[in-house]
């Protein structure tokens, strides 16, 4: 059977697809669509979960555990690197083994790192569970979620419906992952939060048990083991090099060249492949549409400034402020309420608005919540200090999530989509690790001696990784595309 879809033409009977409708008469998706759409949306909810639920749970790990809080941000940061470093090689396997098998496999890996995180004696054994394994299936499942919806919603209107449904959760997942984790950490224990990623990645298998493959596997397509193993330790080597910042400078500045040289190695390959008639891990064609390379920027500082924040201020209210992961979830309302807010209007916001006017209106309202913390919370004893600032900072996220991934995704064809998303996704995720690793350094060596100081150092971090976003933001395309 074939995938029809209103605007594109069918896929060949012989690719032994499933006939899907994309849209109604009225040109809302089909509630065959719409249901398949839950479980995808849920994927990215429960994955950006685990990047911010451990913030609220650093005391309680740390005791339990009998580590220290630079122990449990390295265990936060190398989930988060795994991810990036593996979801281009994970987009890539789509195309070889199908997008649901690569989605089923990474829910299945993930539940098993979920639960051997849940039962770890230490701190080693969470990072292979938490970091490593979720790490892995994150890579394996994320990048055919925003396949899946490129594929089946061709419109621009539904896709960004589908779009802004996704990234919605996701970024619902990350900015309510501390009040969730806090409340199941202070009711039960912080074990209990990776036995409830568990049962959430249950129902997410029983859901997608009628998901349908739209294209078939091509199990003979070559895969780029080089450049697969480039890619991967090239983000490792960067990412590892400003974790040292704080304990050795030089040994920064080795990992850091090193880490450059060998993702400039990774170009050179990917490169010579393809001018030698060989298919690479990436077309060299995904870095030379500007649009979407602005787009990325954009989605790199999102997640960073979504994540940073998250990070920079759990700890400073539980190390310095001495309060538990329920109390210190509560305090991260503002910024879920912000984002659910300004997410449930994406859909209005961009019938109404260009994309490219959206974006530069959440990088604004961002920094200008990033300036709040900071003029209110330095110096002030009081909880409530926080709220306005986490709050816009919630709304600019949620405004801007979804058209920077539909400005990337809508940049190429079909025959791209396992690469751009897989190289989307793992931007994102580097922007998350860049934003616990690089804030989260400058936070966490100060902390100790002068803690206040520390923390605004720290956000001012972040609100210039927002300024870049903005200027990214600003060399964007200005003319609104038409709805389909």
């Amino acid at each position: 059977m074939a995938i029809r879809r209103a605007g594109s033409p069918a896929i060949s009977p012989a690719r032994g697809c499933i006939v899907v409708e994309n849209t109604t008469s009225s040109g809302r998706p089909s509630k065959a669509l719409r249901r398949v759409l839950v479980p995808l949306a849920l994927a990215q909810f429960i994955c950006s979960f685990a990047g911010s639920n451990m913030n609220v749970m650093i005391n309680d790990i740390s005791r339990d555990l009998d580590t220290t809080v630079q122990g449990v941000q390295v265990a936060i940061t190398i989930f988060l690197l795994v991810m990036a470093a593996l979801m281009i090689p994970g987009g890539k396997l789509t195309d070889r083994y199908g997008r649901k098998r690569c989605f089923m496999a990474g829910l299945i890996i993930y539940g098993v790192g979920a639960l051997l995180s849940a039962a770890a004696p230490g701190l080693g054994v969470l990072i292979l569970g938490n970091s490593i394994l979720e790490g892995i299936g994150t890579a394996l499942l994320i990048p055919p979620v925003y396949i899946l919806a490129t594929l089946l919603f061709t419109g621009v209107t539904s896709r960004a419906r589908a779009f802004g449904v996704i990234s919605a959760l996701g970024g619902i997942g990350g900015a309510a992952g501390p009040l969730i984790g806090g409340l199941i950490t202070s009711a039960i224990s912080w074990r209990a939060a990776f036995v409830f990623q568990t049962l959430v990645i249950v129902a997410i298998i029983w859901m997608s048990r009628d998901l349908r493959d739209p294209l078939p596997p091509e199990p003979n397509r070559p895969f780029d083991i080089r450049g697969a193993a480039l890619s991967a330790t090239g983000l490792i080597l960067l990412v590892t090099g400003i974790l040292a910042a704080d304990d050795n400078t030089w040994l920064m500045l080795v990992l850091l060249v090193v880490g450059a040289l060998v993702l400039a190695g990774f170009l050179l390959s990917i490169r010579a492949k393809e001018r030698a008639g060989e298919e690479a891990l990436l077309s060299t064609a995904v870095f030379r549409n500007r649009t979407a390379n602005l787009g990325l920027v954009t989605q790199n500082a999102q997640w960073l400034l979504l994540m940073g924040s998250s990070f920079v201020v759990a700890t400073f209210l539980q190390v310095i402020r001495g309060y538990n992961a329920i109390e210190t979830g509560l305090i991260f309302t503002a910024a879920t309420a912000g984002l659910l807010m300004s997410s449930l209007a994406a859909e209005r916001l961009a019938r109404r608005r260009a994309q490219r006017t959206l974006i530069v209106a959440g990088f604004a309202i961002t920094i200008a919540g990033i300036g709040v913390l900071l003029l209110m919370v330095v110096g002030s004893p009081s909880v409530w200090a926080f709220a306005p600032g986490l709050l816009l900072i919630g709304l600019g996220l949620g405004a801007m999530l979804t058209p920077s991934v539909n400005v990337v995704q809508s940049s190429f064809g079909e025959d791209l989509q396992g690469e751009i998303s897989g190289l989307s996704r793992s931007i994102s995720n580097l922007g998350s690790t860049l934003g616990t690793a690089i804030a989260g350094t400058v936070l966490v060596a100060g902390l100790t001696a002068t803690p206040e100081r520390a923390y605004g150092l720290a956000m001012s971090v972040l609100a210039a990784a927002g300024l870049i976003g903005l200027l990214a933001a600003l060399r964007l395309p200005s003319r609104r595309r038409s709805s389909g």
